[in-house]
């Protein structure tokens, strides 16, 4: 019940840093996050992605730690890598959870990387559209 509350204010905050940021920055944040999640997935487990080594017999990984406080850092590209970390630790700890209070958590998740990906699809859409008529 403490990780969810954990990680549920953690979102809110990281939530409004991802909506804060220009259309420009969001569709780099849905590579770097799609690039973060998959990187996490090859490992051996995932929801411990961004931890120490030796931390590894925690309840919880320390990668969510380590994204919310490089999120909240005064660098924009250190922000947007700390936001990915983030969304990536936190999808592969909320995904198969047996405690039912992280469910929520994860369904916000998902939305919200639904809305990264719907960003990132449609600048994809406007650079190939401009790339055709360049050509024609």
């Amino acid at each position: 019940m403490m990780r969810a509350r954990q990680l549920g204010r953690q979102f809110r905050d990281i939530e409004r840093s991802i909506r804060a940021l220009p259309k420009r920055n969001r569709e780099r944040l849905s590579l770097l996050a799609l690039r973060e999640i998959g990187q996490a997935s090859r490992s051996d487990f995932p929801h411990l992605y961004g931890t120490a080594p030796e931390a590894r017999y925690l309840p919880w990984g320390q990668g969510t730690d380590a994204g919310y406080e490089r999120a909240c850092s005064n660098n924009p590209e250190v922000v947007l890598r700390g936001i990915a970390l983030w969304l990536a630790v936190a999808y592969h700890e909320t995904k198969n959870s047996p405690h039912t209070s992280l469910q929520p958590q994860h369904r916000q998740l998902m939305q919200l990387l639904r809305e990264l990906k719907e960003v990132h699809s449609s600048g994809n859409t406007v650079k190939s559209w401009m790339n055709n008529t360049a050509a024609a």
